[in-house]
């Protein structure tokens, strides 16, 4: 890996700058990707099981958390159906935190995106941080903005999120890696290719009808523990993510948000 990563770079380095202006953008993100993977590499990462380091890599951003499940059956840190629990939601945020406090960032406040699971992990978010939750503006600097899942919301919206706010920085609970959202998070809680949310209708139980502040506080309350996994997935620890973090901060929350279609060179099984 690392002999590719410095052909890759000794190759775009003889690149002539584009003549077209239309090509300046793709140019800019090509430098951007070879400068993250030149410090996931310096950090130790980016062998063909890293998930994190890849995916910081292509995409710019961070994944707070790995699969438990499921490494000998080709998940390599990502799920394919995840029937999603408060558990898992408090330890995204959790993770979050734990992102924030690593890379020296402190948010004034939780912005939360339109409905109704927005608004309940953008709650249970603003609550264990210990930030107000307000609206989100696309115009409020120094906000986090928090969305379970950004392929649920219209264009508009995410075209809002594109280009950076000063301050901004964008969490998703639940990233789908096989159709990656029009923007993508600067810290993605988990990778799942189908989520079901808690408090959703999934076949075996009807939605949950309480209000968003009761579904919020079973987030709040939730084991902050990781469980035990399957015994046979590599272990996934704060500190592993605190140090990839630190190592890598100089080069996060840079540039805009593109939409980064490719899933990278880490393989997982997926559904048909």
């Amino acid at each position: 890996m690392p002999d590719d990563h410095r052909a890759a770079r000794r190759t775009a380095a003889g690149l002539a700058d584009p003549e077209d202006p239309m090509w300046l953008g793709a140019r800019a993100r090509q430098r951007r990707i070879l400068s993250r993977a030149a410090l996931a590499e310096a950090a130790g990462g980016l062998g063909d099981q890293d998930l994190r380091g890849w995916h910081f890599a292509l995409t710019g951003g961070l994944l707070a958390t790995l699969s438990l499940y499921g490494f000998d059956a080709g998940m390599t840190g990502r799920y394919a159906y995840l029937g999603d629990d408060p558990a898992l939601c408090r330890r995204g945020i959790d993770r979050l935190g734990l992102v924030l406090d690593a890379a020296g960032r402190r948010p004034a406040s939780v912005s939360i995106l339109p409905g109704r699971a927005c608004t309940v992990i953008g709650l249970a978010a603003a609550e264990l941080l210990g930030l107000p939750a307000v609206p989100y503006d696309p115009a409020r600097p120094d906000t986090l903005v928090v969305a379970y899942d950004l392929n649920a919301h219209d264009p508009e919206l995410l075209f809002s999120l594109h280009e950076r706010t000063d301050g901004h920085v964008l969490y998703e609970h639940a990233t789908c890696w096989t159709d990656p959202p029009a923007v993508t998070a600067d810290v993605s809680g988990l990778l799942a290719q189908h989520t079901v949310a808690p408090w959703a209708e999934n076949g075996q139980r009807p939605a949950d009808s309480r209000p968003v502040e009761e579904i919020a506080r079973d987030i709040v309350t939730a084991d902050p523990a990781p469980d035990g996994g399957d015994g046979q997935t590599p272990a996934d620890p704060d500190e592993a993510l605190r140090g990839f973090t630190a190592a890598v901060a100089a080069g996060w929350l840079d540039g805009p948000r593109d939409r980064v279609r490719s899933c990278g060179p880490v393989r997982s099984s997926r559904f048909g």
